[in-house]
């Protein structure tokens, strides 16, 4: 048997950080739909004809963490995000998944490590032949700069783990080599966790998963510099009414995200928005709303000038239904993971910006055009590698 053939026997193993929040609980209902009525949902994975190498998508398990004592099909019910006609049909299957509690909060980040890498080897067992990826759906936390934090035993000693959870499930993947998916808006991709990624030969990507309005935000300002638009504004506003728009309340906790999503447009476009004006006029709000719930909203005002200077502007209305514009992405996340493992990538993979609000790694690319080209080279490229294993 060849190692190609091999791969198309493992299935994929989706390792859930934060698994019964709104995103997760809706991924746990796209498994057990591809599982049990596969044709439902391929129509929504952008991957669902790649990768002849592995597995069929449908061949996907999930297991997680989580400090929420309820049952999974309870939590799906209360963040009401998928119809309950929908999810009562696969009810038996959410109950049945492993999840495992959080690790104790008296213990500190190196203990915190090696309880989840216990966790890990006892998922293993249980999974013997499925190739497994971390996805981090952790709520958004208040930053830590750990850019100066040279090696494990500096973090170990330094880091409250209680005011960063998310590096303890990172760190303890990628110790146990296992991909890592940053999905959410957290910082983690600091020197000393990289340098461990490439020791142990497991590739990264994020960071803050790219779902609606910055999609949208992305599409539209590469279409304006490809026009040559100059943009001199754009006003963004988002209304959700989830447990994600509640924890943004605090300044704190918002300002990675607001930093994702507006540094993002300068980038695009290669000028500073508002530098005809001498002040920042990329202005970007998050406010919580509670009759929302997940279904957010998405308003737009963008200012931009053609030819003698002319002013003409473009608004644009999103109400989207966040977790289920991210579930697609996060099982797509995860067959690529898997393909790079397979294809001996380590550390960023910046190839992957298409999905995220941060594209992380050495020159990523930015603008729309250059991110599905860069997927389509990848594709190309871990083709090339698998099929000669």
């Amino acid at each position: 048997m060849t190692n190609s053939d091999h791969s198309k026997s493992r299935s994929l193993l989706l390792m859930v950080a934060g698994a019964k929040g709104a995103v997760a609980s809706t991924v746990a209902v796209a498994v057990a739909t591809l599982q049990k009525d596969p044709d439902t949902l391929l129509p929504s994975l952008t991957t669902r004809n790649s990768f002849p190498y592995l597995a069929p998508p449908h061949a996907v398990h999930m297991v997680g963490w989580d400090t929420q004592p309820a049952k999974l099909s309870d939590c799906v019910k209360t963040h009401g995000v998928v119809p309950e006609n929908i999810w009562k049909r696969y009810q038996s299957n959410l109950d049945e998944l492993l999840i495992f509690q959080a690790p104790p909060l008296d213990l500190n980040l190196k203990a915190q490590v090696r309880h989840l890498m216990q966790d890990i080897q006892v998922i293993r067992k249980q999974h013997s032949n499925a190739l497994p990826v971390l996805i981090n759906l952790l709520p958004a936390c208040i930053q830590l700069d750990l850019e100066n934090f040279m090696s494990l035993s500096q973090l170990y000693s330094k880091v409250d783990p209680s005011n960063f959870p998310d590096l303890t499930y990172v760190l303890a993947s990628i110790l146990s080599g296992i991909p890592v998916i940053n999905f959410s808006p957290n910082h983690l991709e600091f020197p000393v966790v990289i340098q461990q990624a490439i020791k142990h030969h497991v590739p990264v990507c994020g960071r803050d998963g790219k779902t609606g309005q910055t999609y949208f935000k992305v599409v539209l300002a590469s279409a304006l510099k490809a026009r040559c638009l100059h943009v001199g504004g754009w006003y963004s506003l988002n209304i959700l009414g989830n447990a994600d728009g509640k924890n943004l309340l605090n300044p704190e906790r918002a300002a990675g995200k607001v930093a994702n999503k507006t540094q993002l447009l300068d980038d695009i476009l290669g000028y500073p928005v508002g530098q005809k004006y001498g002040e920042p006029c990329h202005k970007v709000h998050i406010d919580y709303y509670p009759p929302r719930g997940d279904a957010k909203e998405a308003w737009d005002v963008i200012d931009f000038q053609g030819m003698f200077g002319l002013p003409m502007s473009i608004r644009l209305n999103l109400q989207g239904r966040d977790s289920i514009l991210a579930a697609p992405l996060i099982l797509d996340l995860a067959r690529w993971m898997a393909v790079l493992k397979l294809a001996d990538r380590s550390g960023l993979i910046p190839e992957l910006g298409f999905y995220f609000k941060k594209p992380l790694g050495k020159n990523p690319p930015l603008n729309f055009q250059d991110q599905v080209h860069s997927l389509r080279e990848l594709e190309k490229e871990c083709d090339s590698l698998n099929a000669h294993r």
